[in-house]
C-alpha cells in the first residue's frame, strides 16, 4: 500500500499572515482620508501664489517644453495632451483637454493663458471640436505667468513616474488666482473664485506693499469686485461686496447688459431701449452673465413667450454673431421697458448669483478660507521670496562668471606662456594652475577656448564685463540685506506689468460693471397687463363686458331683451374690480379677464360664486392705500382699507358682518380730503360727524351710525365740511344742489338727526 505524497516544503510565507485584524471604520476612514487629501491638495483646489490647480500647471509646463510660445507656429491639441497624460498627469484624456479647451476659452477665462485655433467652443454652450482638429500655443500672459523658471525660482519634484521633473509653482508675476479665479469640488470643501480686473488687484497689491496695516476698506476703494470674462453688471451694494471680501465668502448677484441704443433721431441713449420709430421700441441684450450658455438663455426665454408666463413679451431674436444680440419684443409700445427688464432678469438666468468661497491652498499647501486682504499679503509675501530666489540664483551665475573672466584675464595677460604650457605639456591644467593659481573651472575653460577666440579676447572688453558683474553683485547684495529695497523692487516690477494690462488697453479695459440695483418692485403676474383704458358695463341682470377706451358712461349700451343698465364706469386693464353684495361679501375681478364689449358679455356668476338671489350693490375700482365707507340698512358701519377688501377665490370674501334680515345698503369711496360722514334714514332725519369717529376695520359689524325708531338706513356719504353736502337733484338736466352751512346737521356719531335741507331729494338719496 503506497503512502500519500507529503506536501511539498517551500519557504513562501503565507499570504493569511499578512492580514491584519482592525476595525472595518478606522480602516476606511483611514484610507478615505488619503483620497480626501489627495483630491483637496492635488486636484480641486489652486495653490494661491499662481492660482492654478495642477492639471493647469502640467498643461502649461508641457507646452512650454514643446516652445509653444506666442510667436511660434501652432501645434495639434492632441500633442499637448499626449504629453500631459504620457508625462505628468495619468488622467483620462478628455478631463485633460476640457482644462485645455477652458484655458483657452476668451469667455470662460478673464485672461486666457491658451491660444486656441479652431473650434474651441462658444458662448452658446457647443462643446469643443476634438483635440485631433484644433491646435494651440500660449498667451503673452501665460509666459508671464511662467517668467522666471529659469533662474533658480522654484523647487522641482520629479513626476509621477520619476522620469521628468515638473515645477511646483509658476513664479510670474501675473496675478493669476484673482485675475483668473478658479473653481472647484474637493472632498467636504469647494473654491468658487470670480476673476478680476490686474490693474485693480495690482494697485490694491502696491497698497499692502507701502503700507501692511492697511484697513479692508481701504483696500475696495481700489478693488471693486469682479470682472467677468464676459461682462455684466453685479448689482449689489458696495457694503455687501466689502463684507463678502473680507470674510471670503458670500454671493455676487450678477445681470447681463442690455446695450445702448439710438432714439428716433440717431442719439445714443443710456436706457438700454433701441427705438424703432413710430413709438416702436426694441430691448437689446448685449451681455449675458458668466457661465450662461446663451442658448440655453434664449431657450427660457422663448419659453416664457411659448407659456405665455410673460405676456408682456412678445417674441425673441438671437441676432447674434461675435457680439451678443438678444432682442427682446414687447407686445406694444405702451409696456412699461423697466417692468420688461425686471421680469426678465427675474423669470431667467439673464440675473444669477456667483457664489464667493475664497478656498485656496497657501504656501504650506493647507487649505483655507482667505479674506482679500490676507490673499494679497500671502502672494506679496510669495513674491518677495521669489524675488530673492532669484537674486540669490543670479548671484551664484555672477560668481561662476566673475570666475571665468578671472581666468580669462590671466591668460590674456599671459598668452605666450599659456600656448607655450598647452603645446609642450601632455597635462597642460595642472601646470596651469599651478603657475598661474588658477581654479580647475578656469583651466579647463582657457583651455576648451578656440583658437579664433583668441582675436577677440581684449582685456578692456573683459575688464568691462568684469566691473559690471561687480557692480550687478553688489546691488544684489543690497537687494538681499534690505527688505526696503525688495519692496521698491517688486513694486517697480508691478508698475512695469501694470502697464501691459492698464484701464486703457484692450485687454485691461474693466468689462464688468459694479452698480447697485434699484429696489425691485413687488412683482407679480398682475403687473404684467398691458395697461389699456376700458369701460366696464354690468347689466341689472349681471351680464358683465369691457369696451376698449374710455366712452360715455350714459351712453346708449345694449343689453339683452329683458336687461337694462346697472353700472358703469372707467377703469385700466391694470384694475382690479371690487364687486360689492348686499350680503356683506366682496369679490374681485381682473379688468383685464373682462369679455369683450362686441356682444352682451358673460354672466358675473360664472366667473365669481355669486347667488342668484344675492342683489350687487357696488363696482368700485381698487385704489390702492384707498378706503371704502361701508355701511348696512340698519344704521351699523366702518370704514375699510380696499386692500383688505381684494378676494383672492371665486367665492369672494366676507367683509361685512350682517344679523339676519339686514343687507349691506351702502358701499362708497372716501376721498382723501373728506372729513365727515353723512346719513340719512328711511325716516328722513340727516346727521353729520367727524370721519375721525368711524372706526376703520377689515371685518366686523362696524359701529352705530344713526339712531333709528322707525325704518332704517337710507344712504350715507363723506364729505369735506367746509365744501357742504351736494347731492343729485334727479330729472334729465342731473343738477346738483349744494348746502354750504351744515352746522345745524353737526352731531355726534350714533345721534338721531334732523330733517334734511329744502329740496333734498325724496328718495333720501345723496345720489
Amino acid at each position: 500500500m503506497s503512502k500519500p505524497p507529503t506536501a511539498a516544503v517551500t519557504d513562501e510565507p503565507d499570504p493569511f499572515d499578512a492580514i491584519v485584524d482592525a476595525p472595518f471604520d478606522s480602516a476606511l476612514s483611514e484610507r478615505y482620508l488619503v483620497y480626501a487629501l489627495s483630491t483637496i491638495t492635488a486636484r480641486s483646489l489652486p495653490d494661491l501664489r499662481d492660482g492654478l490647480k495642477p492639471v493647469h500647471r502640467r498643461l502649461l509646463w508641457a507646452m512650454r517644453l514643446l516652445r509653444l510660445d506666442p510667436a511660434s507656429a501652432y501645434k495639434k491639441s492632441a500633442r499637448v495632451v499626449g504629453d500631459v497624460i504620457g508625462k505628468y498627469h495619468p488622467h483620462g484624456d478628455q478631463s485633460v483637454y476640457d482644462a485645455m479647451v477652458r484655458l483657452a476659452q476668451d469667455f470662460s477665462l478673464r485672461y486666457p493663458l491658451v491660444d486656441g485655433q479652431g473650434n474651441f467652443g462658444n458662448v452658446d454652450g457647443d462643446n469643443a471640436a476634438a483635440y485631433r482638429y484644433t491646435e494651440a500655443r500660449l498667451t503673452r500672459t501665460a509666459i508671464q505667468l511662467m517668467a522666471g523658471l529659469d533662474e533658480g525660482t522654484v523647487d522641482f519634484h520629479a513626476t509621477y513616474n520619476g522620469e521628468d521633473e515638473e515645477p511646483e509653482i509658476f513664479p510670474g508675476l501675473f496675478p493669476n488666482l484673482l485675475a483668473n479665479g478658479a473653481t472647484g469640488i474637493a472632498v467636504g470643501m469647494a473654491t468658487s473664485i470670480p476673476s478680476h480686473n490686474v490693474a485693480e488687484i495690482i494697485d490694491a497689491a502696491l497698497l499692502l506693499i507701502d503700507n501692511p496695516h492697511a484697513e479692508h476698506a481701504q483696500l475696495m476703494e481700489l478693488f471693486h469686485g469682479p470682472d467677468f470674462a464676459t461682462g455684466g453688471v453685479v448689482v449689489d451694494s458696495p457694503a455687501a461686496i466689502a463684507a463678502a471680501y473680507e470674510s471670503g465668502r458670500g454671493a455676487i448677484r450678477l445681470r447681463g447688459r442690455f446695450s445702448t441704443g439710438r432714439d428716433g433721431e440717431g442719439n445714443w441713449e443710456e436706457t438700454g431701449i433701441e427705438r424703432l420709430g413710430s413709438g416702436q421700441w426694441q430691448l437689446v441684450i448685449s451681455e449675458i452673465p458668466y457661465m450662461v450658455a446663451k442658448g440655453k438663455l434664449i431657450e427660457q426665454l422663448a419659453g416664457l413667450v411659448a407659456d405665455k408666463k410673460l405676456p408682456i413679451l412678445e417674441d425673441v431674436r438671437d441676432e447674434s454673431d461675435e457680439a451678443i444680440r438678444i432682442v427682446l419684443v414687447p407686445r406694444s409700445r405702451n409696456v412699461d421697458a423697466d417692468l420688461l427688464k425686471e421680469s426678465v432678469f427675474r423669470l431667467t438666468e439673464l440675473e444669477t448669483r456667483f457664489s464667493l468661497n475664497l478656498n485656496v491652498l497657501d504656501a504650506r499647501r493647507t487649505p483655507g478660507v482667505l479674506g482679500l486682504k490676507l490673499i494679497l499679503q500671502e502672494w506679496v509675501i510669495s513674491q518677495i521670496d521669489i524675488l530673492l530666489r532669484r537674486s540669490r540664483h543670479r548671484l551664484d551665475r555672477i560668481a561662476a562668471r566673475l570666475e571665468l573672466l578671472e581666468g580669462y584675464i590671466i591668460a590674456f595677460l599671459n598668452l605666450d606662456r599659456v600656448i607655450a604650457i598647452i603645446r609642450g605639456e601632455d597635462e597642460p591644467a595642472p601646470v596651469l594652475m599651478a603657475e598661474f593659481a588658477l581654479t580647475e573651472r578656469q583651466a579647463e575653460a582657457i583651455l576648451n577656448m578656440r583658437l579664433r577666440s583668441l582675436r577677440k579676447l581684449e582685456e578692456m572688453e573683459l575688464r568691462r564685463e568684469h566691473d559690471a558683474l561687480l557692480e550687478e553683485q553688489a546691488e544684489l547684495h543690497k537687494l538681499l540685506d534690505s527688505p526696503a529695497r525688495q519692496r521698491t523692487r517688486l513694486k517697480r516690477d508691478l508698475a512695469n506689468l501694470r502697464k501691459d494690462y492698464a484701464e486703457t488697453t484692450t485687454l485691461g479695459r474693466r468689462r464688468t460693471t459694479i452698480a447697485e440695483a434699484a429696489p425691485t418692485r413687488e412683482f407679480n403676474m398682475d403687473a404684467m397687463i398691458e395697461k389699456e383704458p376700458v369701460t366696464v358695463i354690468l347689466s341689472g341682470r349681471g351680464w358683465i363686458r369691457a369696451a376698449k377706451g374710455h366712452g360715455a358712461l350714459d351712453g346708449e349700451f345694449k343689453f339683452k331683451e329683458g336687461d337694462g343698465p346697472g353700472f358703469a364706469l372707467h377703469a385700466q386693464t391694470t384694475d382690479k374690480l371690487l364687486i360689492a353684495c348686499d350680503n356683506g361679501r366682496f369679490y374681485t375681478l381682473g379688468a383685464d379677464r373682462l369679455p369683450s364689449a362686441r356682444g352682451f358679455g358673460e354672466p358675473l356668476r360664472s366667473m365669481v360664486d355669486i347667488d342668484e338671489a344675492t342683489r350687487i350693490i357696488a363696482v368700485i375700482v381698487h385704489r390702492p392705500g384707498g378706503q371704502l365707507l361701508l355701511a348696512s340698512d340698519a344704521g351699523r358701519g366702518f370704514a375699510a382699507e380696499s386692500g383688505e377688501l381684494l378676494a383672492e377665490t371665486r367665492k369672494g370674501r366676507g367683509v361685512m358682518s350682517l344679523k339676519p334680515g339686514t343687507r349691506l345698503a351702502v358701499v362708497r369711496e372716501i376721498p382723501l380730503a373728506h372729513d365727515h360722514v353723512a346719513v340719512i334714514g328711511d325716516n328722513r332725519k340727516l346727521a353729520i360727524f367727524s370721519l375721525a369717529e368711524l372706526p376703520v376695520l377689515a371685518k366686523g359689524q362696524g359701529v352705530t351710525l344713526q339712531r333709528y325708531r322707525d325704518g332704517g338706513l337710507a344712504d350715507a356719504v363723506t364729505l369735506r365740511l367746509e365744501d357742504g353736502l351736494s347731492w343729485t337733484m334727479g330729472g334729465e338736466t342731473g343738477r346738483t344742489r349744494t348746502e354750504k352751512d351744515v352746522r345745524l346737521w353737526k352731531v355726534a356719531r350714533g345721534a338721531a338727526g334732523r330733517l334734511p335741507p329744502n329740496g333734498f331729494p325724496r328718495t333720501n338719496r345723496f345720489g
